[in-house]
């Protein structure tokens, strides 16, 4: 038997390489590895670098099984949200209610037949007569006074002493008719004893009266006469003489004039004449406010 040819051996043994190539590379296809692992160049196999951590995904070239990856998550806004605040909108306030429409005042004769019955300060247990009014409910001039005096007290009508005979005259002169033109009462319905001046307590209680009978006669003008007049009605705590001349506001509607009352134009002094010629300067403003022909 001959020796075997080296040429021979060397083919069989190049066909077995093949083989086996062909048949490592045939089972990398089957399990989906690319390419054969091998080490980085300049790596160096160190026994003791740390191993890759537990929850490590394995990768395709060493596990014959790969496990697919999830997509990764897209990263999350940092910047915040804006959300929109409601703006509130305020409630709607309910629809007020109708002002219930003023009372009309009441008739003279009412007003009157309760002021003659009146026993709310002491004036009414010293009193002859109360003392409500006279002249024309329906004229749009009032003239006031401060209280009744002694025959007032006894008529029961203001103004009928020297004072009111003079204030008759004035308003003579200012061409009207004291029972026709013009309606005449005081502060105080009631005498005070002595014909002293009225307390503050007095006029206090008694001065509803007076509102109530110019709510019912509704003047165009009045005049007041004197420093308690004056006060009461204006509320102010001027006397005559800084205020007369003046035209002022009685609950801020009726024009006011106020002057001397006619007791201080009948008292003897060196301010008499002086004062009568005033007096007479402000009863022709008011003429003036109510349209009528002025005299000198």
């Amino acid at each position: 038997m001959g020796k075997p040819d080296s040429n021979s051996e060397a083919r069989d043994e190049l066909a077995s390489v093949a083989a086996s190539l062909r048949a490592y590379l045939e089972w990398q296809q089957d399990t989906g590895a690319m390419g054969i692992p091998r080490k980085p160049r300049g790596a160096k196999a160190d026994a003791t670098a740390a191993p890759a951590p537990a929850t490590a995904a394995p990768t395709a070239a060493s596990s014959p099984h790969p496990t697919p990856t999830r997509a990764a998550d897209p990263p999350r806004a940092t910047a915040p949200l804006h959300v929109p605040v409601p703006v509130p909108v305020p409630a709607l306030a309910p629809p007020s209610p109708p002002r219930p429409a003023a009372a009309p005042p009441r008739p003279l004769p009412v007003i009157e037949a309760e002021a003659k019955s009146c026993t709310k300060c002491a004036l009414s247990t010293t009193r002859t007569n109360v003392v409500f009014s006279r002249g024309n409910p329906e004229a749009k001039l009032v003239f006031i006074g401060e209280a009744p005096g002694a025959d007032e007290d006894e008529s029961g009508l203001p103004f009928l002493g020297r004072a009111g005979q003079l204030l008759d005259k004035m308003i003579g002169a200012m061409g009207l008719d004291p029972a026709k033109d013009v309606y005449v009462c005081n502060i105080i319905k009631c005498r005070p004893p002595g014909n002293r001046k009225p307390e503050p307590v007095e006029v206090e209680t008694c001065i509803p009266y007076l509102h109530e009978q110019l709510a019912a006669i509704d003047p165009k003008a009045i005049v007041a006469l004197g420093n308690t007049a004056v006060a009461a009605l204006l509320n102010t705590k001027l006397g005559i003489t800084k205020v007369r001349g003046q035209w002022k506001l009685y609950r801020g509607k009726v024009p006011v004039m106020p002057t001397y009352h006619p007791s201080y134009l009948l008292r003897p002094s060196p301010q008499q004449i002086e004062a009568k010629k005033q007096a007479w300067e402000d009863l022709q403003s008011v003429m003036k406010e109510l349209g009528l022909p002025t005299k000198k």
